[in-house]
């Protein structure tokens, strides 16, 4: 989109049905998360756990990062009876969504002292579900509408995962200073119905059937059956990738290289922003204030600023300024490493850090949709996605040794400089566009 858009206008793409709709299933995509992430994190603290294997346990999050090897088979598969009565991209929500309220259950009635091993196992089973699931939902918004529209998606579904956030965040930390952390973990799995039933009541979109252009080159009746695997393999695995060079070129290098390196700052920060706040001297209750208060309404208007800056500027400034923005907030963390516990200075880091998250999160998000061919919407953005998180989630599993090697002071320093690629690569994709657009003009 163009400067000459007008504020209005940009504004007004948040009254579209399918835009708001994404609240609920942005909603049910975030609950999961921070079960399997920080949360789980302050937990095991809380019960003693030491930080090094609280490092370790962030590879959890690892099954989020290679869910692309399972999304060609989310893109072709049909499920028996759910394809037939929900349509294949509502099926598949739901049987991840009843996969994520089993797990929850289960890591609700471990023992975090004997059990441990059986935690991670369902925790594991959680993520591998919730990945699922984010490709479904992923789909399902690159499906659902125009790219005009991708980044006030963007930023819907950022709403609801916020608010998803808040409650298996701040709403596990009251819950748990109340009751316990087994109980926080039962009411979460029963909140995942909001996913449920929102999964039951939206409409399945129209999605493209994949480039049938293989199987009409060869009479399938009369393949025998490795070479039929063969050209389906071919069909599902290899074309989105080869499509996306078609596309892009060499650049395409570029482009996945940045999407590697973007949220690597506030992903490596993010394992160890918990435990921080409890060796500070704040309790559970101090947490879950201010993050109610502070962390959830900044991250909301980041995302909302993020997705009008898309529709007014289009992506690549907004994006530029997201990757700057999270890199100097995790400096805020080092300053607050070294200063005495202070609840305002801990609210204005807190919201300086969400406010630059949600212009990030949500600018980048429709960064990733626009890169997407419908033919091959769940595969190419779950590759995309994976690359954007396992590289964060493999240097966040140091994060313990690294706080107790160095000090938080240290850490925060360098979760901030690991963000300076990501600034980098923007501007050279935006020097790129520049040039490239300059010679396609050119008279």
């Amino acid at each position: 989109m163009g400067d000459n858009k007008s504020w209005r206008a940009a504004f007004s793409i948040y009254v579209q049905p399918r835009v708001r709709g994404m609240v609920f299933l942005g909603f049910s995509a975030g609950l999961p998360f921070l079960l399997v992430f920080s949360t789980l994190s302050a937990w095991l603290r809380d019960e003693g756990v030491e930080r090094s294997v609280i490092g370790f346990f962030s590879w959890i999050g690892v099954t989020y990062s290679i869910k692309v090897f399972w999304a060609p088979v989310i893109d072709r598969l049909s499920l028996p009876l759910l394809t037939k009565f929900l349509g294949k991209r509502r099926g598949w929500m739901l049987l991840a969504q009843l996969g994520i309220v089993v797990g929850l259950f289960g890591m609700g009635s471990s023992d975090s002292h004997s059990q441990l091993q059986q935690i991670a196992l369902f925790a594991v089973w959680v993520a591998f579900c919730s990945a699922t699931q984010d490709v479904v939902i992923d789909a399902y918004r690159i499906e659902s509408v125009n790219p005009e529209y991708q980044g006030a998606m963007a930023a819907t579904y950022v709403l609801g995962y916020r608010i998803a956030l808040l409650m298996a965040g701040a709403g596990a930390f009251y819950i748990a200073d109340y009751s316990s952390w087994k109980t926080a973990y039962f009411v979460m799995a029963a909140a995942m119905s909001v996913g449920l039933v929102t999964t039951l009541c939206i409409k399945e979109p129209e999605h493209k059937h994949f480039d049938g252009r293989l199987r009409e080159n060869v009479a399938v009746k009369q393949q025998n059956i490795w070479r039929r695997l063969s050209a389906s393999f071919v069909d599902a695995v290899l074309n989105p990738f080869v499509e996306f060079f078609a596309r892009n070129g060499r650049v395409g290098l570029l482009i996945l290289m940045l999407i590697a390196v973007y949220k690597m700052s506030d992903i490596t920060m993010g394992v160890m922003a918990n435990p921080f706040y409890l060796d500070l001297g704040f309790s559970k209750k101090d947490i879950a204030d201010i993050s109610k208060v502070f962390g959830f309404f900044m991250t909301i208007t980041g995302a909302a600023m993020g997705g009008v800056l898309v529709v007014r500027y289009g992506i690549m400034r907004p994006l530029l300024l997201g990757a700057v923005m999270v890199a100097a907030t995790n400096l805020l963390f080092a300053v607050l490493a070294v200063s005495e516990p202070n609840l305002l200075l801990l609210s204005g880091v807190i919201s300086a850090d969400n406010l630059s998250g949600g212009i990030a999160t949500s600018v980048f998000i429709a960064y990733l949709s626009s890169l997407t061919s419908t033919t091959y919407t769940a595969t190419q953005y779950a590759l995309f996605s994976s690359l954007m998180t396992l590289p964060a989630q493999l240097l966040g599993g140091f994060s313990g040794i690294v706080v107790d090697s160095y000090g938080y002071t240290v850490f925060f320093i360098y979760a901030s400089t690991v963000g300076l690629p990501a600034i980098v690569l923007v501007l050279l994709l935006m020097r790129y566009q520049s040039r490239s657009k300059a010679y396609n003009y050119s008279p």
